[in-house]
């Protein structure tokens, strides 16, 4: 077995056909036909089942596929750290963050780290909570995870900054003429709520129940801009982080009184690479004010 094999199986998993695997390697399509064949008949199993709708990976094959992917990972990440004295790194960087942390710093850190080195192929998910994210480190496919505080947070952890929340509101909500907003003038206010694993929902659990007012649910969301999207047109408030405010959405923004914000960490993976540790430093530079965030961008 080789990890050409291992490649072009995951391509064939990804596009469910031999041809457009093909395409996205730029090889000829028997070439990738005969290396899984030759894969299988090296295994001695079946990894795809053959539909009229494609390729599909049987359930010993979604097995392998899954310790293909980790075995890929790692060879990329080896040829980074390889070529690591080179001018610029390459390969692939593997990032996971929290819904709604760093929504803007994220993009900006990455988008120097890119100018940097061109070559280097960035995968970002944007996971709900806490336990995808150590799915994912576990999986071996992580090297960075930007993340809100959590109980049992990394050892590896570095802490960055807080993130301030903020209740969006519908356009014209009296509430916009105050420049804070306190919680109890929020009673009776419906909510925009996310997914009930997700961390965001959480926060704006706790912010409630502390301030004893009822969690009443308008609409659950996956997304903090659709959130505040709904929010905009009234369908309840929502609380998010200062910096997923949407752009054009600022004068729909308040901070809250009490403050909300949450401690944002960044975790490494074990034996960290130059590509991941210079992201981490980017990161440590972003301004992680709420300030920047709610003023309207020229």
């Amino acid at each position: 077995m080789s990890l050409r094999q291992f490649e072009y199986a995951l391509a064939v998993a990804e596009h469910g056909s031999v041809t457009a695997a093909a395409e996205q390697l730029h090889v000829a399509q028997p070439s990738v036909s005969q290396q899984i064949r030759g894969l299988e008949r090296e295994l001695g199993v079946e990894l795809f089942a053959r539909t009229s709708s494609g390729l599909v990976p049987t359930v010993v094959g979604r097995a392998f596929l899954r310790d293909a992917e980790v075995a890929v990972s790692a060879a990329r990440r080896a040829r980074a750290t390889a070529r690591a004295g080179a001018a610029e790194w390459e390969g692939e960087l593997v990032v996971a963050v929290q819904l709604g942390y760093g929504t803007r710093q994220l993009p900006r850190a990455l988008a120097v780290l890119r100018r940097r080195s061109p070559r280097l192929e960035i995968t970002v998910f944007e996971e709900p909570g806490a336990a995808e994210l150590e799915q994912l480190g576990r999986r071996g496919v992580l090297d960075l995870a930007l993340m809100g505080a959590c109980e049992r947070a990394p050892a590896n952890a570095h802490h960055l900054g807080h993130e301030e929340f903020v209740v969006m509101l519908g356009v014209g909500h009296p509430r916009l003429a105050t420049d804070r907003v306190r919680w109890e003038d929020l009673a009776g206010e419906p909510w925009v709520r996310f997914d009930r694993d997700s961390a965001l929902d959480g926060v704006l659990l706790e912010a409630l129940r502390e301030h004893g007012l009822p969690p009443t649910t308008a609409a659950r969301v996956s997304q903090t801009a659709t959130a505040a999207r709904w929010a905009a047109h009234g369908l309840g408030a929502t609380l998010i982080p200062s910096s997923a405010v949407p752009r054009g959405c600022e004068h729909l923004a308040r901070p809250v009184f009490p403050a909300v914000s949450q401690p944002v960490i960044a975790a490494l993976r074990h034996n960290a690479g130059p590509a991941e540790k210079a992201l981490l430093e980017l990161l440590r530079q972003e301004n992680w004010s709420a300030a920047e965030f709610l003023a309207p961008l020229a």
